[in-house]
């Protein structure tokens, strides 16, 4: 069976192996015939890249995979669908970004010519499938892909203040909040650290790293951009507490694997995060862009040790759930 796979396709460029790399992959070993699309960078050579790829390839597929986001990048969802309708093609959106129920208020046509004529909507997260449905859209949950046995669990006991933030330094993911977290611990724990991984998306990093200064915190905020993700998992054996402090989100795979590695998360209660996190089993849910909440919850964690390891373990058996093993059978029954 051949897939053409529309997304993307940018790891060359980059140190991630992104979800659209991991399930191109797996796919493949399934012996799926998998042909990607696309690696240009700049947007508009993006497009038409895609609509190349599209007429070469898409006569010989079997399905069309199209990732599909709020952003500009909804647009090539909306030209690729509506050219599989044309060439009666079965075509399958992927659905990602926490913003994406925004898009379908904004745009109700066009959201409607994309996903009511799909052969079938996928959500990685139970958050875009109740968006989805709720709006009448047929929707299947298929999380994203984690390869646990690459994901080694440590537990943390007892736990230290040592913070970890691995996400894009983007304003919507509001990284400033982390620092302001550790500014509230300081107050009672003055050995608290914070490190932080990711890339600068929008000049965000520098805003980040002056407040640093202002608070006297550069001691103690570590900044190492972007690490590839062994680099980073080798790293967070250092540290004992994940913070996610974004004000929108779907189910971000940095917390997807911080809960398979052992770390305790606190994230803000938004998006898609409760429909990961399960609040007070797994992990802990704060409302967001509060610095007292955040700092209360990840004091909770440093003062009750027994209930660090409870979250973690359980957030473990959640993680492995995620695995390909128990992924690859949803796949298997939407493509055959």
């Amino acid at each position: 069976m051949k897939i053409i796979y529309f997304g993307n396709n940018l790891s060359s460029h980059s140190q991630y192996a992104t979800a659209y790399d991991i399930l191109s992959q797996k796919l493949e070993l399934e012996k799926f015939k998998i042909y990607r699309s696309s690696n240009k960078r700049n947007k508009f050579l993006r497009m038409a890249d895609m609509i190349k790829d599209f007429f070469l390839h898409t006569p010989s597929s079997d399905f069309i995979l199209i990732d599909t986001f709020s952003t500009t990048n909804f647009w090539y969802a909306f030209v690729l669908s509506q050219l599989a309708r044309f060439f009666k093609k079965k075509y399958i959106p992927i659905l990602h970004g926490g913003n994406l129920p925004k898009r379908l208020e904004r745009n109700p046509l066009l959201s409607r010519m994309i996903f009511k004529n799909s052969y079938a909507n996928v959500a990685p997260s139970g958050y875009l499938k109740h968006e989805f449905e709720k709006r009448g859209y047929r929707t299947v949950f298929i999380p994203n892909i984690l390869d646990i046995s690459q994901y080694p669990y440590k537990e943390r006991n007892p736990v230290r203040p040592r913070l970890l933030y691995v996400r894009a330094f983007a304003n919507h993911y509001n990284p400033g909040l982390a620092v302001e977290v550790l500014k509230k611990l300081k107050e009672k724990y003055p050995e608290a650290e914070l490190c932080m991984v990711g890339p600068d998306k929008d000049g965000t990093m520098a805003e980040v790293k002056q407040l640093t200064e202002n608070y006297g915190l550069t001691d103690s905020v570590r900044f190492t951009g972007v690490l590839p993700k062994p680099e980073w998992h080798k790293l967070s054996e250092d540290y004992d507490i994940f913070i996610n402090t974004t004000n929108v989100d779907n189910t971000p795979v940095s917390v997807m694997e911080a809960m398979a590695l052992g770390l305790p998360v606190v994230s803000t209660n938004v998006g898609g995060l409760p429909y990961l996190i399960e609040d007070g089993r797994d992990g802990i849910l704060v409302e967001p862009n509060n610095p007292e909440a955040f700092a209360a919850a990840v004091e909770e964690l440093l003062e009750n040790p027994t209930k660090a390891v409870s979250l973690s373990r359980n957030a473990r058996r959640k993680a492995e759930s995620f695995d390909w093993q128990e992924v690859r059978r949803k796949w298997l029954e939407l493509l055959k």
